[in-house]
């Protein structure tokens, strides 16, 4: 998990991709410092690596009005050192939609509860919800987005989590990218992307 600051200040979550790019919602776009390793995010600790950004890469058509192509790829000034704290995130090979009832898992420094911020880095369960029921609460759900969320306990990524991974068998899925108040939330389908992240790591290598 990454947690990245502008000015000092926590704006959004990321994750590692490869030891020099971090993905992350193209919605999060600022000038970041990127905070890897970390549990705490206002404690210091061994475990954390603090890096800078080289460049940005927002997704071409990212539109910031429907949240479509919401992923942004952080190649950073140079390579994370993988440990037992900082470690790759598998990106999907496959294309393939994950089954309705897929238990995942979302992780970040979020408001818990809606009232209280944890400055200490959470995680949640969720299971992937049908689309087109989804479509009932986002008419404007598109086949680039995946929707996730655990009704009977209320529970879906909250304020403060957007760009957080959404990891199911190992593999990360899916970005954090909106919601409303309750579950559940809406997330960019990785799968969706990987001929771009693909393009974007290749030339920039």
């Amino acid at each position: 998990m990454a947690a990245l600051k502008s000015e000092g200040s926590f704006m959004c979550g990321g994750f590692l991709v490869a030891p020099q790019w971090v993905m992350t919602a193209a919605h999060c776009m600022d000038e970041f410092t990127v905070v890897l390793g970390a549990h705490d995010l206002y404690a210091f600790e061994e475990s954390q690596q603090v890096l800078g950004v080289e460049s940005y890469h927002i997704h071409p058509e990212y539109n910031d009005m429907t949240a479509t192509h919401d992923i942004l790829l952080l190649k950073l000034n140079h390579p994370a050192k993988l440990n037992k704290y900082v470690q790759v995130i598998p990106l999907p090979r496959s294309t393939s939609d994950l089954s309705d009832g897929t238990l995942c898992t979302t992780s970040g420094w979020g408001m818990i509860d809606r009232l209280v911020r944890s400055y200490k880095l959470y995680e949640t369960n969720i299971t992937i919800y049908n689309r087109r029921k989804c479509m009932k609460f986002y008419p404007e759900l598109d086949n680039a987005m995946i929707c996730a969320g655990s009704f009977n306990q209320l529970r879906d990524t909250s304020q403060g989590d957007s760009g957080g991974p959404m990891v199911c068998n190992g593999i990360v899925h899916g970005i954090v990218s909106f919601g409303n108040r309750f579950p559940p939330g809406v997330y960019s389908r990785i799968a969706d992307f990987l001929p771009w992240i693909r393009h974007v790591m290749g030339s920039e290598a």
